[in-house]
């Protein structure tokens, strides 16, 4: 679950001690069930930094979609820049899922650059995109290839020094923001085997963005095309060597899965507690929302359903840690349970609060609406259930 934290070092200490976390901590919907203490101890860190960063502008991000560096890079001030570890997005989730998720990708393509690039490559790039001085964004969703990535069509021939790139990427969260593009494409022949990793800079003659989408959530980062149009890149920004492209990018799916349900674990337990909060102060009937046994029994449907999910995906974290050989069956039912229950969660919190949950002045609808995207992307839960399916069949 702290996978690499020990690259990361945590400069302000005190922040934990200096902040209020508010949090339902009970027996039935407890964050830190289980976790050691120094687990416990990122946790309430990063809990505390979303509650005073995140929590208070999340509403504003998400109706003007604005893309906040500046409480990036405070993040990455406390080494959430380069950490790959559940319960820190999970805590930094409740504050502001859709930055949450922003982060964990372009978190997901430092581990890329740092397990896999050339020494070169690391020294280059990975300093600044820990302190996220810069961004980056993974590239693999194509207009005509998304479940099926391993018949991408972006192309990169090699031509002297240079991989001349032509194609295009669809759906690229930070498209357009970010510095570093991390990039499958084809190098050689049709299939899985053919694809290569390349690190492209923004500003590269050749690379151009789509219009930014307008999207139901994740609305605090822009989402564009990435479009390459005889764009040449130096041989010596390949990620691992050819023909690894496709492995580098499942086995940083395999992480993916798990931060992006840890996100939903995180938006989950926020709509818990606005939940909680809005059945304990609304009255109808002469009595508040609460005291109404369907309302009991609906917010202890919530709390299964989240803490199912959380040791879903705790236990694939864990697995995935020790590289396990079950890690990726694992991960792939972690992010279907999680993502499915989760935003069932939300949207029953949703309904909890009556209309007032479909108004934008109240979080609740936001958390469900950024939710919705995770059941889509890092591999649809469709696929991930074929992945569980071919496990469960095979000889």
């Amino acid at each position: 679950m702290l996978k690499n934290i020990s690259k990361c070092y945590f400069k302000n200490r005190t922040l934990k001690n200096s902040l209020n976390c508010r949090s339902i901590v009970t027996a039935a919907c407890n964050p830190f069930l289980d976790l050691n203490d120094e687990q416990k101890e990122f946790m309430r860190m990063a809990k505390a930094f979303a509650d005073k960063e995140f929590a208070p502008k999340m509403q504003d991000w998400d109706r003007h979609e604005f893309f906040p560096r500046k409480e990036l890079r405070k993040a990455a001030e406390l080494g959430f820049g380069g950490v790959d570890a559940s319960v820190i997005f999970e805590s930094l989730s409740t504050g502001c899922v859709s930055t949450t998720a922003y982060l964990s990708i372009h978190n997901m393509c430092v581990w890329m650059i740092d397990t896999f690039a050339s020494q070169e490559l690391r020294k280059k790039y990975v300093p600044g995109l820990a302190t996220m001085d810069l961004f980056a964004s993974y590239c693999l969703t194509e207009p005509g290839a998304g479940s099926d990535a391993g018949s991408l069509t972006t192309s990169a021939k090699k031509h002297g020094d240079k991989y001349i790139l032509n194609g295009s990427k669809a759906f690229i969260s930070g498209g357009g923001e970010s510095d570093v593009y991390v990039v499958m494409c084809r190098t050689g022949g049709p299939g899985p085997k053919g694809i290569s990793c390349l690190l492209v800079e923004k500003g590269t003659p050749g690379l151009s963005f789509g219009k930014k989408e307008v999207k139901v959530g994740w609305n605090s980062q822009p989402t564009r095309a990435v479009i390459f149009e005889e764009c040449a890149v130096p041989v010596t920004n390949l990620i691992g060597k050819e023909g690894q492209g496709f492995s580098i990018a499942m086995k940083g799916l395999n992480g993916g899965r798990i931060n992006i349900a840890s996100c939903s674990l995180g938006g989950a337990q926020g709509a818990i507690e606005a939940a909680v909060e809005h059945v304990n102060s609304r009255e109808q009937f002469g009595s508040t929302l609460a005291s109404n046994q369907s309302i009991q029994f609906k917010l202890a449907e919530m709390a299964i359903k989240l803490n199912s999910s959380r040791l879903f995906v705790r236990n694939a974290a864990q697995l995935l840690d020790q590289n396990s050989h079950d890690a990726a069956v694992h991960c792939a039912m972690a992010k279907v349970h999680a993502t499915d229950s989760c935003f069932e969660v939300c949207n029953d919190a949703l309904q909890l609060h009556g209309g007032y949950g479909y108004l934008k002045d109240y979080k609740v609808q936001q958390y469900m609406r950024d939710l919705r995207v995770h059941q889509i992307l890092e591999g649809t839960n469709e696929i991930m259930k074929l992945i569980v399916s071919r496990e469960i069949l095979k000889e």
